[in-house]
């Protein structure tokens, strides 16, 4: 308890000094910047502003609520992380949720970590800090994965070294994108899970997506369904109107037990097609200058 008491007399004596107009700290080699820098301090809750590079959108109004009578009994257990902006001027970078149930309570002051971070830091902290998380949605990951390649500049490789995901993880999430916006509120909102949304990717016509996703939600149907679904809607794209679908050649047993691996270590949908007498073409999709790289690497083993 006594340690708990001292702690909080320097989270205090921090935030004096902060308000200290002759001690502000704008750098890490500013004077006292390493009592403040890393360190947690109460901050006034008035003083901080939400981080425009949120990459979460969606707050459940009844969970934050519940954080909220959380901390009403408790306090912030987890400090939240800002950045300095100006004097007495703070940016969130992560702990929006806590931000939200605080001020929903009247809290005056909020402990803080306090970090020196220019607008690219913060939001790639914002972002890695988010998808460490448990509880985005599909679509909210892919949106940060998308960002930090898009905004930060990381190849997929950096990324994935970056978040400590594989890069087929990382590109699997990134497919989601490719579905219809109304597929993406849907999985957003529980509606249907990641294991839908990667089945139903795999079909190109988007009012073809929303028929199939209609019938997902309208039936329950389960992934595994939904991959069956996908799969017969393959079969049933024929040629132009006025033939019938042609029949699909067989399939050599080699070709068979090496389409897996192929998709495996590239992590995209790779098509093969092969005659009965060894012959045959693979066709290595890519959607993006990034994605072309990645592959290009993973094949010439640069």
């Amino acid at each position: 308890m006594a340690k708990a008491t001292k702690k909080q007399a320097l989270g205090r004596g921090l935030s004096a000094l902060l308000k200290d107009p002759e001690n502000d700290i704008q750098s890490v080699s500013d004077k006292n910047a390493d009592k403040v820098v890393g360190n947690i301090v109460e901050l006034e809750v008035s003083a901080i502003e939400v981080n425009p590079f949120q990459p979460r959108s969606n707050f459940n109004d009844e969970a934050l609520r519940e954080l909220a009578t959380s901390i009403k009994e408790l306090g912030v257990i987890q400090p939240i992380t800002v950045r300095k902006l100006d004097f007495n001027k703070y940016q969130l970078v992560s702990g929006e949720r806590r931000y939200r149930a605080s001020k929903l309570i009247g809290l005056e002051t909020i402990p803080s970590y306090i970090r020196i971070a220019n607008d690219q830091e913060s939001l790639e902290m914002a972002l890695v800090e988010n998808i460490q998380r448990q509880d985005l949605d599909p679509i909210e990951i892919a949106l940060s994965y998308q960002r930090l390649i898009d905004e930060i500049k990381l190849t997929q490789e950096k990324l994935s070294d970056r978040v400590g995901k594989k890069r087929s993880t990382i590109t699997n999430y990134m497919r989601l994108l490719r579905l219809d916006p109304i597929i993406q509120t849907g999985m957003r909102d529980g509606f249907v899970s990641m294991g839908h949304g990667r089945a139903l990717v795999n079909i190109e016509k988007k009012q073809d997506q929303i028929a199939l996703y209609e019938k997902i939600v309208g039936e329950n149907l389960s992934v595994r369904d939904t991959e069956k679904a996908v799969k017969a809607y393959h079969e049933k794209q024929g040629p132009a109107t006025g033939t019938h679908p042609q029949k699909t050649p067989e399939i050599p047993g080699f070709v068979k037990e090496g389409i897996t691996d192929f998709k495996n270590y590239l992590a995209v949908k790779v098509e093969i097609k092969a005659s009965s007498n060894g012959k045959g073409k693979i066709t290595i999709p890519f959607h993006s200058k990034e994605e072309f790289q990645r592959l290009k690497k993973l094949i010439s083993g640069e």
